[in-house]
């Protein structure tokens, strides 16, 4: 048997049968839509409450938009840092690579260290805490699991430039991982953009 021949068998032996995309996208792509669906429940939620007038302060009273405003650009634009890491990957130039990689993780923990002092600014100085009233409890979750999905992502983030730094590049197996965590970063970004829209802007309107 050949070496091309051996090769097309290893490669075909790491896709899926029926849809010829590697195993571990494919997972990646049915975690991100059942993500998807929670967060389309969680945005229900908050859209069923985040209107309603209660006796005690409720989110849309005290948004601050300007802050989240610039929270969420800096979300973004990490968005373009982790697609300028994965083109460097692709042209094999790993310090390129890496140093997008880190900007990528870096601009995630501005973030959350933005969410952070949003929430402690909620609850220190409006006394909105999470069981003030049913449209704060569905902002605190629906914006707290996010901040989650965030932080895991910078996890990962922060991960691979690890084990760039350790081996002093990343492999094709791990170019890989990079691709995955950049499907998974591309989504946290996109669910915020709807979060941004629809708790922050078209509610305080």
């Amino acid at each position: 048997m050949s070496d091309s021949t051996i090769e097309v068998e290893v490669d075909h032996h790491g896709e899926h049968e029926s849809t010829g995309i590697e195993h571990r996208k494919l997972g990646m792509w049915v975690f991100l839509s059942s993500e998807f669906l929670f967060f389309g429940a969680l945005i229900s939620n908050y859209l069923l409450y985040g209107g309603r007038d209660f006796d005690s302060v409720v989110p849309r009273d005290i948004y601050d938009i300007p802050f989240t405003s610039f929270s969420s650009f800096v979300l973004l634009m990490s968005s373009l840092t982790m697609v300028l890491s994965h083109d460097a990957l692709a042209r094999d130039d790993q310090h390129q690579a890496r140093t997008w990689l880190f900007a990528t993780a870096a601009l995630g923990t501005v973030f959350l260290g933005g969410q952070v002092f949003e929430f402690t600014e909620f609850i220190e100085v409006y006394g909105m805490t999470l069981t003030t009233n049913p449209a704060s409890s569905s902002f605190y979750l629906l914006t707290g699991f996010h901040g989650v999905h965030v932080a895991i992502g910078v996890l990962m983030l922060f991960s691979l430039f690890g084990i760039s730094l350790r081996r002093g590049r990343l492999s094709e197996r791990q170019g890989l991982n990079l691709e995955l965590v950049g499907l998974y970063w591309h989504f946290v970004d996109i669910i915020w953009i709807v979060i941004f829209t629809l708790v922050y802007l078209l509610s305080a309107s």
